[in-house]
């Protein structure tokens, strides 16, 4: 099971982590919630039907890892499109800012009680439910979305990649953001039917 999920009775799934895997999970998880930033959530006694309708921002991130994160849902063709983007943009991007800092969330709950439970064993056993199976897909997806864009990884980079020297200043990016592809594909086949 080392390094790769595995799917459990009855649904989720189960990856062995060590100390490392676990800092470094947890510390990647943290600094993409941070990129995303706290959001503009309603206070608990505001009217529900208010922010239901509240309005997000209308223009692009000018950030390319958070672009990446929340891009235009159409393109850039015409005047019409951007427009249609932008109101797409502003009723949408808040709750896809919330769901993708819930997910990171859930990924460092769980590496918080894994890392209580293991303490001084040099790691352990983490199992998901399905649901957390799901947000921990999404955040491992945002990860590496936001390492790949910060490394400006194209399409086809995959053996360069793997050829880096270790003299590259690029190369412990590189080696996370693969390691998060490898976790995520095994996630993915642990949450196929």
């Amino acid at each position: 099971m080392a390094g790769r999920f595995e799917t459990l009775p009855g649904g989720g799934a189960a990856v062995a982590l060590d100390d490392v895997e676990i800092s470094i999970l947890r510390s990647l998880a943290v600094q993409l919630m941070e990129l995303i930033g706290p959001g503009d959530e309603p206070a608990e006694d505001a009217d529900p039907l208010a922010a239901l309708f509240a309005e997000g921002p209308s223009k692009p991130p000018s950030d390319p890892a958070l672009k990446r994160l929340f891009p235009d849902a159409y393109g850039d063709d015409s005047e019409e499109l951007r427009a249609a983007a932008s109101d797409f943009r502003r009723y949408t991007e808040n709750d896809l800012r919330a769901r993708k800092r819930d997910d990171a969330l859930v990924v460092v709950r769980a590496l918080d009680s894994l890392s209580a439970e293991a303490a001084g064993e040099g790691g352990a056993v983490l199992k998901l439910t399905p649901d957390e199976s799901r947000a921990w897909l999404g955040a491992l997806n945002d990860l590496r979305l936001t390492i790949g864009t910060r490394l400006d990884v194209k399409d086809d980079d995959g053996e360069q990649l793997y050829r880096l020297p270790d003299s590259d200043p690029r190369k412990p990016m590189v080696m996370a953001y693969l390691w998060l592809g490898a976790l995520q594909e095994s996630l993915v086949e642990t949450l196929m039917p």
